[in-house]
């Protein structure tokens, strides 16, 4: 354990992993310690092309009573090696190692509740990790921020294009299929343009990393898990935007206001799939990233995350 980037008192733990094609291959387990962490423990887990950084999220969880956690996934942020794709993996269950690792050394420090917390791509990962850990797993509530179910796009890529990224992902996995994706989402968080964030840019570029056909037909296939039913085996809560401004490649105002990244429709369609027990809870104005929209729109997306948690007495 060492002294993590964000400084006192955050705390970082390498997870060594198994080698991938004889690349070490790690994860990063960030640690936010709660004065009186009465309610257990809150692991949060990123999304594509991120990190964690967001210390306003770990620090409100604290206060709650959560030890807060935080799982850099295998070749993103902390845990990206220079000899690794950036953000890269054919079978999302390759990330189940790390999530299984990380709810190990929560369980060691003491914690029999856990939480967990995850956004965009996280959020496709966790409930498909959830599912194949269940009835193992001392899972007690999912708390998904603007999921990935499905790919934002119209009938022929979601249904022509899965087809030939499933054979072109199957035998060139790391063919770019899109070298770079617009910059508008990334302008409306960075305090240099028209956000509040300051962040890594060499972990989380403006125009994000490029997407590879094997890693599009990992995520299709999670997308058809999902789409076919899972039960993670807990209450679940979705928070995401009340509206979507999608394929913009230029800013505008209203892409501070709105989901340019995902389809809120298709998160609210697909959401009641993963458990017998779903909240969704539209939260007016937000950004992709609930937790990094404008200070009241975050603040009613941090409260309503609350609400729920206290309504659940066991939480």
């Amino acid at each position: 354990m060492t002294a993590d980037l964000l400084g006192n008192p955050y705390t970082a733990r390498t997870i060594k992993l198994a080698a991938v094609r004889n690349v070490d291959t790690v994860a990063t387990l960030v640690h936010y310690p709660a004065k009186s962490p009465g309610k257990g423990a809150l692991l949060y887990v990123h999304g594509f092309c991120d990190y964690f950084f967001q210390t306003h999220v770990a620090e409100f969880f604290s206060e709650l009573g959560y030890d807060f956690y935080a799982l850099d996934l295998r070749g993103y942020g902390r845990s990206l090696r220079p000899e690794q794709l950036p953000n890269f993996v054919t079978d999302l269950a390759q990330h189940f190692e790390e999530l299984d690792a990380a709810a190990e050394l929560i369980r060691a420090d003491g914690h029999e509740r856990l939480v967990v917390m995850a956004h965009s791509t996280g959020g496709l990962i966790t409930p498909l990790w959830a599912q194949a850990r269940r009835g193992r797993l001392p899972l007690d509530a999912l708390i998904l921020n603007s999921p990935w179910l499905d790919l934002a796009e119209g009938w022929f890529n979601r249904v022509i294009g899965t087809a030939l990224v499933r054979l072109i992902g199957r035998w060139l996995p790391k063919l770019v299929i899109k070298p770079s994706l617009p910059p508008t989402y990334a302008h409306s968080l960075l305090a240099a343009h028209h956000g509040e964030w300051d962040y890594d840019l060499t972990w989380k570029p403006i125009e994000h990393f490029p997407v590879r056909a094997g890693w599009l037909r990992a995520v299709r296939r999670g997308h058809a898990q999902v789409h076919a039913g899972i039960d993670v085996g807990a209450p679940v809560l979705v928070l995401c935007s009340d509206k979507s401004l999608l394929h913009r490649k230029a800013w505008e105002e209203a892409a501070g206001h709105a989901d340019t990244v995902l389809d809120v429709e298709q998160i609210t369609r697909w959401a009641p799939k993963l458990a017998g027990e779903v909240t969704v809870t539209p939260v007016p104005d937000a950004v992709h990233d609930v937790f990094l929209s404008a200070p009241a729109v975050r603040e009613r997306a941090l409260a309503a995350a609350k609400d729920w948690l206290t309504s659940r007495t066991s939480l």
